[in-house]
């Protein structure tokens, strides 16, 4: 395997930005494992072989990493994409429904960091890039367990990142904004909402629907994870929004926490 070419390891590849990102590279000549909660071992669709993985079970974390290892000879590149989406009022969200949530974007991270970190650190060399997301820059209303939970994991990456330096690992947060993804059809939501709450969280939906239908093609992202892969030495983190959701990344460090807060409700109103 040449220095560039690299054996890759992206869960939630069997749709929406994670295809996306593994089908980029095996285009671009690395091999790649991409996993699913619902796919065939072995399964190979657009160069992209598939192993089944439910990162929120342990057992099934260690098989589907054993699977990965057995197919590539060993992982240079950990993509942690698989995610939950959630909506609805904070106060609507029952704790069972959060700490689902929560097991998935930060702790199915976490199970596969455990997993394949012993592969690296024996290799002295590896690459971990957590998809987060720009919702963990602030408290999105009617997401504010995505936005805790993506918030969580960039606090889990940037630790990783200065434990793991000394054995040749760097760790990579990249925050993408809105892409056109399924995401919204499986996001978790209560089933009653809150009568004093509804009208907020109907407008609140209604605007993200919007910005979902017209939002970008996932390939930009993988375009960006395909640099990060290539760049001796890539950043801590990339920013992958235009528009008004860049600007309020730079506005949120920038303005007095009130007056964005009020900014932010302006805008889902």
């Amino acid at each position: 395997m040449g220095s560039y070419t690299k054996r890759v390891l992206v869960t939630g590849a069997s749709s929406g930005l994670g295809k996306a990102m593994a089908e980029r590279l095996v285009a671009q000549g690395h091999s790649v494992v991409g996993t699913g909660r619902r796919v065939d071992d072995g399964a190979v669709a657009n160069g992209v072989t598939l192993v089944r993985m439910d990162i929120t079970d342990e057992a099934s974390v260690r098989h589907g990493v054993q699977e990965a290892l057995t197919r590539l000879g060993g992982i240079d590149v950990l993509v942690n994409n698989a995610g939950l989406g959630i909506q609805g009022p904070a106060q609507d969200i029952e704790p069972e429904m959060a700490l689902r949530l929560l097991d998935t974007n930060v702790l199915g991270a976490h199970r596969l960091c455990r997993a394949v970190l012993p592969t690296m650190r024996a290799q002295k060399s590896g690459l971990v890039i957590n998809i987060s997301s720009l919702a963990a820059n602030f408290g999105l209303p009617y997401r504010a367990f995505y936005s805790a939970s993506k918030a969580a994991l960039e606090r889990y990456g940037e630790a990783l990142a200065i434990e793991e330096e000394r054995f040749g690992i760097t760790v990579v947060n990249v925050q993408p904004g809105e892409f056109r993804t399924p995401i919204a059809e499986g996001r978790l939501r209560p089933e009653r909402i809150s009568p004093e709450h509804e009208p907020g969280y109907a407008r609140a939906m209604e605007l993200l629907g919007g910005s979902m239908h017209y939002s970008r093609d996932p390939d930009e992202l993988a375009r960006v994870v395909a640099r990060i892969i290539a760049s001796p030495k890539p950043k801590a983190s990339y920013l992958v929004a235009q528009g008004v959701q860049r600007i309020s990344v730079l506005a949120k460090k920038l303005l007095p926490g009130r007056m964005f807060q009020r900014m932010v409700g302006k805008h889902y109103q």
